[in-house]
Formats: structure tokens, sequence, C-alpha cells
């Protein structure tokens, strides 16, 4: 499927590295921890104020000013001390141990290859959508700070996702503005002797050459593939040229190049990981790339391959509907990895479409990259505890006759990196109350130190971040309105928006039906009389973009600008076009409330609102994804009755209702509500709260240090046990997989009793396990969980061996007669040390 090949090539630009201290600046500049640790922010403003303030990207700023500014700057002694001193600060944290080293400083887990298909680390490399890439983009940072041994793999965007404009009939317009690599903080991955490593990725009838790129993110390397290299057809230059757009076809290029030359690109690297963790199921494809790498490292088939190294491999699903899983037509997967399925995996395009199918024996049924992702991995979670129930349900098909319960998918809560989101304003409180380094390791401490704020300092720190955004709004929506033609009198009007001392509201996010991001529009009159209220004025900033495709999403876009163009909306809404990364940083830094109202349970976790916690901002939100878990009454405010009611009209009507009324009876009082010092007391005893409860819980600190604790750590030792004498545990296993498939239909339930016995029930049933050793199986009493609660399932005693029978087994149990006797009932699961049980051996035999 693919080979290494390595071409000396020259860099796309000539850098003035004859001035001294120019290497510096560019190590500084090329290291994304800037995007996070603003001590560098003044030496960029400096070099050029005004670019710098547009574009946040020091790589720009430091390849756009002219050289005479860079001698100029560096020959002042105390700028140059403090870029030395700034590398020198980089350097010595990158060297010393971090928590993952202070905590497990005996683990040998060596490498976690993190793929996705998105990554949002700054506006500056502009390759992400949303949320996917968000959680990607912060898990790497998180891991960088917490020094875990993480390599993120990914796709280099031409285009990225689109730009958007609002034109004078509020319509969206997408563009695509190409991403020049040049000015963009990556560079080319190359050898020693200086060439630029590609790849060879064979596709039906042609060669697709890919090239590498590489990111650092403080500790972590990310790598990046991308498609426009000149020795490619010029059609296919483009199948990295924008991020979920074209056909089935281009997306299974896009994945194919993400997985299959994603894996092979670490393999040319030298690098080894331990586990693979696939952020949705995009990145499937690897998984049979590092089962072919280690059938040509020992020899071993396809099968025991897979059983070896699907122990190393966890799949995150973020999706909430089956429906949102990609899925290709069978005939689109023989034309694109038929081949490589008969050639270089040893396996019939059967059983590769059986991977990704649920009935293998249906040729119609499409090829679903989350079934792959599922069968090709030792674990699996959703990033929610909501979302890990949905799962459970979407995931059940595949494991057939198992309670929906005991699916076998798990949830680690998705978390925001709080250093990239918090305002200047809030990361010195935060550090006066916390210290510096607070986010650095273990955070549950942190819950008491920030409780100490007192009143006027958490008040203070919302006045100053609401001016700030005034501010920001005034000057974004006044040269939104220029960009668009706009008359002068609606620009200059623009500059005086808003009121600082006002309430203020965010709505932003990606406009689609099930986020119902026109639920406050249900009313317009309504929404108009609590915005206009002359003694307690609300205004309200909206902003997101509806995909391309997405019609539905566009015309919800444009009810909202109709809405803000009458006289009476206008100046207390205002719609911000292309919602982008810079701008949500200045929105959850400044608003008071945050609103989110998708329909349950369709957000699998959602993040936004995550991003106010540490800027002191409360949240109005859906009880679904995150909030769902974190939401009590102290910390912010609830809509829904915690139900699921798919897409009915009439609950919207109920829940827009709820939605004024809460605005109205709490929301609006609560801010108002000032004591002599006008400062809202019981406003800010919410803001307390939130910030001491949810910050830390809700950061990407607790959820990948849960990553490596719960999955990484325990799948690198599964791996490495059944990877070694070159798979022997692995052979084994399948060999195992094969009798429990061969004589699992033997088994049977002879004669059960129960009997009572003081406050005990006590079960006797007969089992006749055919050709399985006991310790081949594991006897349970099982009883649905009561009121939600988990299920009971208490393993049975083996007993005497039943008289003439050819193994069969009388097996025993008692339970407390607290419960009647008939919710029990006795059930076989296979049973051997070191396979999980359901995902990887799903049989069950149940006695009724």
């Amino acid at each position: 499927m693919s080979k290494l090949k390595r071409v000396g090539s020259p860099i796309y630009t000539f850098f003035p590295t004859e001035v001294e201290g120019f290497d510096a600046l560019g190590e500084l500049a090329l290291d994304m921890r800037w995007s996070w640790n603003h001590a560098a922010d003044e030496v960029w403003a400096q070099l050029d104020p005004d670019l710098w303030d547009l574009t946040h990207n020091p790589w720009v700023v430091l390849q756009t000013v002219s050289r005479d500014r860079l001698q100029q700057v560096l020959d002042d002694p105390v700028f140059r001390r403090k870029v030395d001193d700034l590398v020198e600060t980089k350097r010595h944290e990158a060297e010393g141990p971090a928590w993952f080293q202070q905590r497990h400083p005996q683990n040998t887990l060596t490498s976690v290859a993190y793929f996705s298909m998105e990554f949002m680390l700054s506006e500056a490399l502009p390759i992400y959508s949303g949320g996917l890439g968000n959680v990607a983009g912060d898990q790497l940072k998180a891991a960088s700070d917490l020094g875990v041994p993480v390599v993120g793999v990914g796709l280099l965007y031409q285009q990225g996702y689109f730009r958007q404009v609002i034109d004078r009939y509020g319509a969206q317009q997408s563009l695509f503005p190409y991403n020049d690599p040049g000015q963009l903080p990556v560079m080319p991955v190359r050898e020693p002797n200086g060439e630029w490593l590609r790849l060879e990725v064979v596709l039906p009838g042609y060669s697709l050459w890919v090239r590498a790129w590489q990111v650092q993110v403080g500790r972590v390397k990310l790598y990046l593939l991308d498609s426009n290299d000149a020795a490619n057809f010029p059609a296919y230059r483009g199948v990295t040229s924008e991020l979920y757009s074209g056909g089935p076809e281009q997306r299974l290029r896009q994945e194919i190049v993400l997985g299959i030359g994603g894996w092979r690109l670490l393999e040319a690297l030298g690098i080894k990981p331990d586990v693979c963790h696939l952020n949705e199921g995009h990145a499937a494809f690897a998984v049979l790339e590092r089962t072919r790498s280690f059938m040509e490292e020992t020899g071993q088939p396809f099968e025991v391959a897979l059983a070896v190294t699907k122990a190393g491999n966890l799949f995150t699903t973020h999706t909430p509907v089956a429906a949102g899983f990609d899925r290709f037509d069978p005939h689109l997967i023989e034309q694109y990895i038929g081949n490589y399925a008969r050639n270089r995996l040893g396996i019939p395009l059967r059983d590769l479409l059986a991977l990704g199918r649920l009935n293998p024996d249906d040729p119609t049924e499409d090829f679903n990259m989350a079934y792959l992702a599922v069968r090709g991995s030792g674990a699996a979670n959703g990033v929610s505890r909501l979302h890990g129930e949905v799962s459970r349900g979407i995931f059940q098909p595949l494991f057939p006759h198992w309670p929906e319960i005991e699916v076998p998918v798990g949830h680690v809560t998705n978390g925001v990196h709080m250093p990239t989101w918090d305002s200047a304003e809030a990361d010195a409180l935060w550090t006066e109350y916390c210290g510096k380094e607070r986010w650095l390791g273990m955070t549950e401490i942190l819950e008491g130190k920030i409780r100490c704020a007192p009143d006027d300092k958490l008040w203070q720190l919302r006045a100053d971040a609401r001016k700030s955004l005034v501010g920001y709004v005034r000057e974004r929506l006044s040269r939104q309105l220029a960009a668009s033609g706009a008359a002068p009198g609606e620009i200059g009007s623009a500059r005086h928006i808003f009121d600082a001392n006002v309430l203020t509201l965010g709505f932003a996010r990606r406009f689609a039906t099930y986020k119902r991001p026109n639920l406050l529009l249900h009313n317009p009159e309504r929404l108009l009389r609590i915005l206009t209220d002359p003694k307690r004025p609300v205004q309200l900033i909206i902003a997101g973009k509806a995909h391309p495709a997405d019609q539905a999403g566009q015309a919800m876009i444009q009810e909202w600008v109709r809405f803000i163009k009458s006289p009476e909306a206008c100046k207390h809404v205002v719609f911000l076009s292309d919602y982008d990364m810079l701008m949500t940083e200045r929105l959850v830094q400044g608003v008071d409330v945050w609103i989110n109202t998708p329909r349950r349970p369709w957000e699998a976790c959602g993040t936004s609102g995550m991003k106010v916690l540490v800027n002191g901002g409360l949240n109005l939100s859906e009880l679904d994804g995150w909030w769902a878990e974190a939401y009590t009454p102290e910390v912010g405010w609830a809509l829904g009755d915690g139900k699921e009611h798919d897409s009915d009209p009439t609950w919207d009507a109920v829940e827009a209702e709820a939605l004024y009324a809460l605005l109205e009876r709490e929301v609006i009082p609560g801010f108002y509500s000032r004591d002599r010092n006008g400062i809202p007391v019981d406003w800010v005893a919410r803001i307390r709260e939130s910030m001491a409860r949810l910050t830390t819980h809700f950061s990407s600190n607790r959820t990948v240090r849960q990553y490596t604790e719960h999955y990484y750590i325990s799948a690198a030792a599964a791996y490495r046990e059944r990877a070694a004498d070159k798979g022997a545990a692995g052979a084994k296993m399948v060999n195992w997989q094969l009798a429990l498939e061969r004589g699992w239909g033997n088994l049977r339930f002879g004669e059960a009793t129960i009997a009572k016995k003081g406050d005990q029930h006590i079960f006797e049933v007969q089992i006749y396990l055919n050709g399985f050793d006991t310790d081949a199986v594991r006897v349970e009493l099982y009883a649905e969980g009561v009121n939600g609660g988990d299920p009971v399932h208490k393993e049975m005693t083996l007993g005497p061996k039943l008289v003439g029978a050819e193994n069969g087994y009388i097996y025993v149990a008692q339970v407390q007669a607290a419960r009647p006797a008939t919710d029990y009932t006795a059930r076989v699961i296979p049973h051997r040390s070191g396979i999980a049980v359901p995902l990887e051996a799903n049989h069950i035999l149940w006695q009724r």
C-alpha cells in the first residue's frame, strides 16, 4: 500500500539566519507552546504589533518583518536577553520530569500515537472544523504539560475548513483560502542530510505521494501528511485539500492516507507506539496497517497479528447517532483496498468487509468505519457519561444477547485545555490563589484554593472581561460591516454598540438543526422584550457556521440576521461572522452566560461551555453531554427534563418557553440584584462554585490523566504481553477463539432449583459444558439493576459433577432474599486470562 521514498527538495522560503538571534526566535515561533504560554507575546508584538494583533501567528510575524527591523530589536540587549531567557526556560521545561515521569517512574510506556482527522491548536494552523479538533488539540497540549509520551498524526489541508462571509442578504458565503505552508508553523520532516520525507500510497491505478510535516507542540510532536506534491497528477493533489468536503470517494482517500499512510509515517520515523488512540473512526485503517506491520515483522497471519495489535488500540467515539459514522459502499472498499487486503494482509475481501459489517453475509451492507475500530481495538469509550450510555445502545447489535449496560464501551468525559482558553486577567487570578504551575500535575487541590478568592475580585474579573469583549465586538463588527459594503453610518454605529455594564449572553457553535440555534427565536417578540427591558437590558452575541451543504443550517443563520436587522434588535444582538478559534477565545473569556440548546442526547459532550468556567462565566444548557453530569443549581442553569424527545416540535416549544422563563425569572434578576457595593452577591456565589467545582474536573489535564491511567498504561502492557515471542500469546488466543466458536453451541443448561434459607435465596443449576473445561467459562447469577442501578452478576461456585454425565456440573450461588428469586437467572460467558469479554469473545448463554 505504501513505501518510503526520500527526496532532496528546497525549503519554501529564505530565512535571515545571518541575523544573530534569529534562530532563537525561530525556535520560539515554531513551538506551538506559545498558543497557551503567553510569555513571548510581547516579543512578537514588539516586532510588528499590527500584524501580531491580526494574526496571533509568530511564524508569520517572523517571516514578514524586515531584516533591518530584526537586526534593530535583536541589537537591544534587553530584548535579546528576554528572547534568550524564553528559549532557556522552554528547553528546561521540555527536558525536566513532568507529572507522568514523577507519577509513573517505572512505567515502560514509550509512545502513544494519537490519530485524528483534525487538530485545533491555534488559528495560525487552521486544520480544524470544531469539537473533534478542539478535543484533539487540547489533549495534545495537556499531554505536553503532563509529560505523557504522545505523538499526533493528522492531515495538513491546503484549504482547511471553509471561511464564512455573510452577504448583505444575510446568506452565508463559503470561502476556501489557500493555507500557504510557508506561513504555517510547520516544517518539512527531513533526514539529517536534508531530504524531505515522502510516502507513496498506492491507490487504484495510480500512486499518491504524500509529504510529511512536523508541528512542535511543547514536548509533543504532531505529524501531518499532505498530497499537494508536484509528483501527483493534478486531480489527486487535492486529496488533502479540504476538511469534510467532497463525496464518499474523497473521504475514503483521506482516511486511507490518515490511517495507512499515518502508520507508515511513524514506521519511517522509527517510532514504534505501544498504543494507537483512534480519535473517531476516521483513522480506523491504522488498525489494518498496524496489523500488516506486525505480520511483516513476525511472519504471523492476519488473525494472529490483529489479536496481538488490537490490545494496544483504543477507539474513542464522538458520535451520538449511528447514522453519523462514516460508511462506504462495498464496491468502493473493493476498488481502493481490495488488493491491499489480498496482497498485503493475506485475507480475502469478504473477511475485510466483515470487520466493518454487522452481518458479514449481507453483500449489500456498507462498510462501517466505527465497526472496524471497535473490532480492531482492545477498548472503546464515549466522551461523556451520557454519551457512554448512548454509545452502548449504538454498538449493542455487535454484542447480541448481551445486556446493553454491559456493551464494552466506557466513557472518559472530555475536558478543555484551560491555559489556552483563560484570559490574562483570569490567569492572574488563578495564579494568585493556585500558583503558576497549577495545570502541570494533579489538580484536585485547586478547588479549595480558588474558593478563597473574594467577591470583589471575582466580580472585577467579570467586569474587566465584559469590557474587553465589548471592545472586541465593536472592532470586529465594524470591520465585518465594512467588508460587506455597509453604509458608513451603520459602520459608525457598530463602533459604539453594546454596554460594558449589561448582562452579556453568548451562543456560538456550528449551525445544525440538532443544536437548535434558533430556539431563542421561537417567540421573537418575547426575546425582544427580554433584550430591550430599559431597567434590566440584555445583549446577545451569536456566531457560528453551517456546513456548505447544510441548507437548513444556513437558513437558520439567515433567520438570525433578519431578526438582528430590525431597528429594535440591532442595538442588542450581533451576529459575528467567520467563527474561528480566535473569536472563540474572546467570547468564552467575556460572556457572562454561555447558552447551549442541543436536542438530548445528540450532543456527545460539547466543550464550548467548559471554556467559560476558568473565566468565571456561567452555563445555561440543555441537560446533555457534559452538562448532564456537571449541573447542580449552585453552578448554573439547566434546560430540559433529562429525557429524550427526539425532534418533537411540541417539545421544542416547551423548552423555548422554559428558556425564556429561566432568563426572565432567574438569570436576569440574579445579574442585576446588587449589594451596596454594586456586587451581585448570589451571582458571584455561583461564579465561585462553578470555578471551584467544575474547572479542574472538566479540564483536559484530568482527561489526559484519566486516559493515561485507565487506558494507555494497561493497553501498552497488554500489547507487549501478546507481542512477546513473536506473538505466541496471540496465536494461542486465536486458537482458543476458534475452539470457542466451534463448541459454544454444544453448551446447554439442565435442571435448575431455587430454595430459600433464612434471608438467602439459594440457586442450583445444572450445566453441560461438553467440550469445554470448567476454567474456560464463567457461570454467573444475573439480575437487572433496580431504578437505573448497576446489574447484579455474582459468580456461581463449581459444585459436584453430575452422575453419568460427560462434563456436566452443578453450579451454586446464594444471594440476599431482598428481591424476588424470579429476578435472577443464570448465564455462561467465556473466560480466559487477558481476554476482554465481551469485546473479544461475545458469546453468551442464558438459562432463560
